[in-house]
């Protein structure tokens, strides 16, 4: 996971800690600050709440993992979703899609390591 920024006084690790609304997909995205979760509005309008997992970085760019959750908040197939992340100069959380598949690979690959540090960790402590 990455440091906290200072900008806004917020911690990239946990993005509903700052309240700020976000861009994404051309639609936009709602942050509960009470739940750790954010709600994304798809290209078709459709709204997705998501678990916000992590914010992790890949060389000097920064995403964002959510975990998509049904009616119930519960996520029954294990689909993450990744984004770039970003803050505007203000501290506002920005969203934005993944272009290529070479980015999403390293993404997806560092994300992974993400998960199992966290499980090491547990580990560990056990």
């Amino acid at each position: 996971m990455s440091d906290p920024f200072t900008n806004g006084g917020c911690d990239p690790s946990d993005c509903a800690s700052c309240g700020g609304g976000c861009g994404s997909n051309g639609g936009g995205c709602k942050v509960d600050d009470q739940h750790r979760t954010i709600t994304l509005t798809m290209e078709d309008d459709t709204e997705v709440e998501c678990a916000i997992l992590t914010i992790f970085p890949v060389g000097i760019k920064e995403y964002i993992a959510l975990l998509p959750l049904d009616e119930n908040g519960q996520n029954q197939n294990g689909e993450v979703y990744l984004y770039t992340f970003e803050r505007t100069e203000s501290g506002d959380p920005v969203l934005a899609n993944i272009e290529s598949d070479e980015e999403y690979n390293q993404a997806a690959i560092a994300f992974d390591t993400v998960l199992q540090n966290a499980k090491d960790s547990v580990q560990n402590i056990d």
